[in-house]
């Protein structure tokens, strides 16, 4: 008859390595999407103050991409897609005026670790999206 001395410790090891992966998977996947969610408010905060402070419009845009864009890639999201949404209320055309509203809405992607595009397609990912907003006479003063 066999003896059963050190059969434990063999199984202590499979059932350590089967639970410890993936729980380390997953606290490793939220830390990730955390650090996104950080990363895509702290790009919204920047647009918005970037968009206020441009003179005009369109140097506000460009402005507000590279804001974000900045803001991304201090998180270290660095090849991360960006869009940006901007809207102006009461005055759509011209976000300039006096007692404009801005709001913007920055999106972005995060890509899950260590789980290649082979399983499916795409590599799976989670979706992230912040909005701020700014009164334009907040930052500076208008006429």
């Amino acid at each position: 008859m066999r003896s059963e001395r050190g059969s434990a410790l063999v199984e202590m090891s499979w059932l350590g390595i089967l639970l410890l992966v993936p729980m380390l998977w997953i606290l490793m996947s939220a830390f990730e999407v955390q650090r996104g969610a950080f990363a895509v408010s702290a790009a919204a905060r920047a647009a918005g103050r970037a968009y206020a402070l441009a003179p005009s419009d369109g140097i506000g845009r460009a402005r507000a991409e590279a804001a974000a864009r900045q803001a991304l890639d201090d998180q270290g999201l660095h090849a991360g897609p960006l869009s940006i949404a901007v809207s102006c209320t009461p005055y759509p055309h011209d976000c300039h005026a006096g007692t404009s509203v801005i709001t913007v809405v920055v999106s972005s992607r995060v890509d899950l670790p260590l789980l290649p595009s082979a399983l499916g397609g795409s590599a799976p990912g989670f979706a992230l999206d912040a909005s701020h907003t700014v009164p334009i006479g907040q930052f500076q003063e208008v006429p």
